[in-house]
């Protein structure tokens, strides 16, 4: 096959996949989902922490399912990538959270979330912020299980929790918030930000394995975003990206890439895993902006300056938020917009989850 044909392939799968009529030809027929705000469709709404995105602005640009435009707790202006990955894998549009009320088991079966925005892979990181750690996560996930197998029966909920695909997304705030932010923490421990990624490399892999054991089999590591461009991590000066952070984020991304070549190899059970590559399409995004259909990509939409503005600071009564949120690559200091969102699950798709259509 020509280098050409190779790289139209996965591209070429996707459009026969969407243009063969959804759920039927899927092999994926539910999205589990753990990690932090990169992938919370609104579990924060439900527990106590300052953690929210549940008020306006935030959700200003969703134009799907009920209450559109409305905020969902989701941190954007609109969907997150995993929402437009289970719409390309037949699944509905819009991924509900595990903690919401109005979430019966009749949508959860084809897909739940039980992330929480401000948790990391250390549960030191998620205790500063007073959400759900990843271990709370899991066992939220036990319970889903359980309800799974009354719901479809146990052959079929079996089925679903093997077939489902599981994707993973966090180990920003450990680093930002917790690392960073905390001198007398983990840092006072780690005194290089390499071993404490090799912590949370191993915090990754027991978590994978946990997964594996309640019978996942296809998962997706994903890895960090270059943190040293987010807004809010910009030389303030300048304007100019931080380098050390996205050193870091380059380093812990080596160490996943290799646990996830262990593991897709090792666990067994016909299981496969693979990496989210999140750093790659960001940074060709802040590269070429244009190219990819961004104007600003070095302040968040959403406030006068666009550099801190977020969570509660990111309000209806914000001045200045910008009027168009496409031209943008981040809604507020630290997360993507929709078309950002967009991109990644656009490029994940093409380049790796294709193979699980």
């Amino acid at each position: 096959m020509s280098t050409l044909r190779r790289s139209l392939l996965p591209i070429i799968l996707l459009q026969l996949h969407t243009l063969s009529g959804g759920p039927a030809a899927a092999k994926v027929p539910a999205l589990i989902v753990f990690g932090d705000s990169t992938v919370d469709t609104g579990n924060n709404n439900y527990i106590s922490t300052v953690i929210r995105s549940d008020f306006a602005p935030y959700g200003r640009d969703l134009r799907v399912g009920a209450g559109s435009g409305q905020p969902t707790g989701r941190f954007s202006n609109g969907r997150l990538a995993i929402d437009f990955i289970s719409e390309a894998f037949g699944l509905p549009p819009l991924v509900p959270a595990y903690l919401d009320p109005n979430a019966d088991m009749s949508s959860l079966a084809t897909g739940a979330c039980f992330a929480s925005a401000g948790a990391g892979y250390d549960n030191a990181t998620s205790d500063l912020f007073s959400v759900l750690p990843l271990w709370k996560e899991l066992d939220y996930f036990k319970e889903y299980a359980a309800k799974l197998r009354s719901f479809l029966g146990d052959d079929k909920a079996q089925e679903t929790l093997s077939e489902a695909l599981y994707i993973v997304s966090m180990g920003t705030n450990d680093f930002m918030e917790n690392y960073y932010a905390v001198p007398s923490g983990r840092a006072a421990q780690y005194a290089a930000a390499s071993d404490y990624a090799g912590y949370l490399l191993g915090v990754a892999e027991a978590f994978a394995r946990a997964l594996h054991a309640l019978g996942a089999r296809k998962l997706d590591l994903n890895g960090l975003p270059p943190m040293g461009c987010l807004p809010l991590e910009r030389r303030a000066a300048t304007g100019a990206c931080t380098e050390e952070y996205n050193a870091v984020a380059r380093g812990f991304n080596a160490g996943l890439r290799d646990l996830v070549a262990r593991l897709d190899g090792g666990l067994g059970g016909g299981a496969r895993v693979v990496y989210g590559d999140v750093y790659g399409a960001v940074a060709d995004v802040l590269a070429d902006p244009a190219a990819h259909g961004f104007e600003d990509v070095g302040a968040g939409c959403c406030g006068a300056t666009g550099r801190f503005e977020m969570g509660y600071m990111c309000n209806a009564a914000s001045p200045l938020t910008c009027a168009d949120a496409g031209k943008y690559a981040f809604w507020d200091a630290i997360h993507p917009t929709e078309h950002l969102h967009r991109f990644i699950a656009d490029r994940k798709m093409n380049t790796t989850l294709y193979e699980f259509l």
